[in-house]
Formats: C-alpha cells, sequence, structure tokens
C-alpha cells in the first residue's frame, strides 16, 4: 500500500490518514513535501526580515554607516535570517524525528511525515505573528496566542516571561498531534509517549526562551 502525502488534507480527517500512514509501505511525495516545506520556511523568514522583524541590530547602526554600507548590511540580515529559517527546518523535521524512533521504534519515514505536519503549523505559526508585530509592535513573547502576557502578571523576570511565551495555542495543539500520531503507530506506552514529547517541548521552550535573551542575533529565531 502507498500513501501520497497531501499536508492540507492530512488534518481531515485525521484518524482515517492515521490509519492508511499505519498500513503504508511506501509513500508518495515524502521528499517533495520535505523540500517544498524548507522553502516555504525560506519564504516565510524572508518575508520577515523584508518586514524588518529583528533587524534592531541593524537598524540601530544606522547612523554610523555610510548609505552603501548600511544597505549591504540589510541584505545580509536578510540571508542570515533565510539560512537560519532553512537550518531551523530541517532540525524540527529531523531530530524529533530521531529522538522518537529511539524512543518508539516507529519507522523514520513516519515520524518524518508526522514532523512535516508540526513544521506546516509552525509555519502557520509564525504567519499568524506577523501582523501582531507590525501593526502592533507585539514580541513574540507576548502574542495573545501564548502564555507570555499571563506570566507577565505574576513574574518581571524576562527568561519566565519569555518561556511561557513560547508556550502557545499552537503549540499545544502539536503537542497533542504527536501524542495522537505516536500512540496510533506504537504500542509504546501511554507514560513514555507523554514523557518522551513533552521532555522535547520543555527542551524547545527553554533553548527559545535562553536564546532569546543571550544572543541578540537570535532573537528573532524561530519566533521572529
Amino acid at each position: 500500500m502507498s500513501y501520497p502525502i497531501n499536508m492540507i488534507k492530512f488534518f481531515f480527517p485525521l484518524n482515517d490518514h492515521l490509519f492508511r500512514i499505519q498500513k503504508a509501505e511506501s509513500f508518495k511525495n515524502l521528499w517533495k513535501v520535505f523540500f517544498l516545506l524548507l522553502l516555504s520556511t525560506v519564504v516565510v523568514y524572508f518575508w520577515m526580515a523584508s518586514l524588518g522583524l529583528g533587524s534592531d541590530t541593524v537598524s540601530v547602526n544606522a547612523t554610523e554607516l555610510a548609505p552603501l554600507e548600511y544597505e549591504a548590511s540589510k541584505l545580509w540580515f536578510v540571508l542570515g535570517r533565510m539560512g537560519y529559517g532553512l537550518l531551523l527546518a530541517v532540525l524540527i523535521l529531523l531530530l524529533p524525528s530521531l529522538w522518537f524512533y529511539v524512543i518508539t521504534g516507529i519507522p523514520y519515514k513516519k515520524l518524518l511525515i508526522m514532523q512535516q505536519a508540526v513544521l506546516l503549523v509552525m509555519l502557520l505559526e509564525r504567519i499568524t505573528w506577523i501582523p501582531l508585530a507590525v501593526y502592533f509592535g507585539l514580541e513574540w513573547f507576548v502574542s495573545p496566542l501564548s502564555f507570555g502576557i499571563i506570566a507577565s502578571y505574576f513574574t518581571e523576570l524576562p527568561w519566565v516571561t519569555a518561556f511561557f511565551g513560547a508556550i502557545s495555542l499552537f503549540q499545544l495543539w502539536i503537542i497533542w498531534f504527536q501524542v495522537k500520531f505516536l500512540r496510533y503507530m506504537s504500542s509504546t506506552k501511554r507514560g513514555w509517549i507523554w514523557a518522551g514529547v513533552i521532555s522535547l517541548h520543555l527542551l524547545y521552550w527553554a533553548l527559545a526562551a535562553a536564546l532569546s535573551f543571550t544572543d541578540i542575533y537570535l532573537i528573532s529565531g524561530w519566533f521572529e
């Protein structure tokens, strides 16, 4: 049985596609979708960079640079953001798939399909944040779709606010989706699956919060 991958149809209905993926022996369009998602990520990051999101490191030196140097710095910033997005997309697709393969033993290609859906949702999250940043000047960790605003009422610690800001409604959906996918494909105990998924996301949120305050060039990161 061959399963043709289509990320849009994948979500409707989910159980039907999970059944077909479980029974499939081969997959059509797997690498086509893989590279299409990489290209989409680069395009989204190009869009954000061209809007100036995360470009504080460039604009702060605008008055000290000659016009040509300033334009060159903006170009390098855009290229850097595109490269960063490409690298991060590759990591999101490949590393969690390897992690879950070690935990569950599910075939790697099936896990790669799961992560393709995850990356698509994360791109949608980035796109929904763009108008919030452009028109309302909101940082990623105080998006109304995240828990950063709530955390800011209880603490003034930037790292804590950023950590909870990384937990969004999109991220909660991803956790639910990954657990459902892994449970459907594997006989691994529910506790191990939940532990594997939650531990991965805790690491991801902690790194996102830490990077946003340790390296100004990575402030934008996945979130800007």
